[in-house]
């Protein structure tokens, strides 16, 4: 890794990228990642929002992100980096946007569901992971991943849960 001693969280970019040093976590960043942002889903929650309220949210995040990834990469010269968590925060904020009750249970099956998803990489999300090189394809399969992490609880929520 070329200018790997340039990695700094004085950097907003790679503040932003690694969720305020989440990333930096040892061993397993991604879930430290999805882990993180659950406190603020769980809080904005007990709000009851309309889901729609956080999609122009979500879009201008992924945007950005897709942004800063891309030119990490380019300038750290390294694919997908471990330390780049905000992809894990911005698909666990799609997982969430299906969420039928606003528990700390329903917030841990959805959690899951997004680790398992993310981890396995089912198509679209593994097109976005191995052949998009653009640092949106950090970004999109995690999106992805979190879309289908949603729709798998948003039917056993149906189906089990209810």
């Amino acid at each position: 890794m070329k200018n790997d001693n340039k990695l700094s969280l004085k950097k907003p970019e790679i503040l932003f990228l690694s969720f305020f040093g989440v990333g930096f976590l040892p061993k397993i960043p991604g879930t430290w990642g999805t882990l993180a942002i659950c406190p603020f889903l769980y809080y904005a929650g007990q709000f009851h929002p309309p889901f729609f309220f956080f999609i122009p949210f979500i879009l201008i995040l992924t945007m950005v992100s897709s942004f800063l990834a891309d030119k990490a990469q380019r300038d750290f010269d390294f694919k997908d980096p471990q330390w780049i968590v905000i992809d894990e925060v911005l698909g666990m904020m799609v997982a969430w946007l299906f969420i039928q009750k606003h528990s700390f249970a329903h917030l841990a099956i959805l959690f899951v569901l997004f680790r398992f998803f993310d981890i396995v990489k089912i198509y679209p999300a593994s097109y976005f992971d191995q052949k998009v090189k653009h640092g949106a394809g950090v970004i999109l399969d995690d999106i992805v991943s979190g879309f289908y992490a949603g729709l798998i609880y948003y039917f056993i929520s149906k189906i089990l849960l209810t």
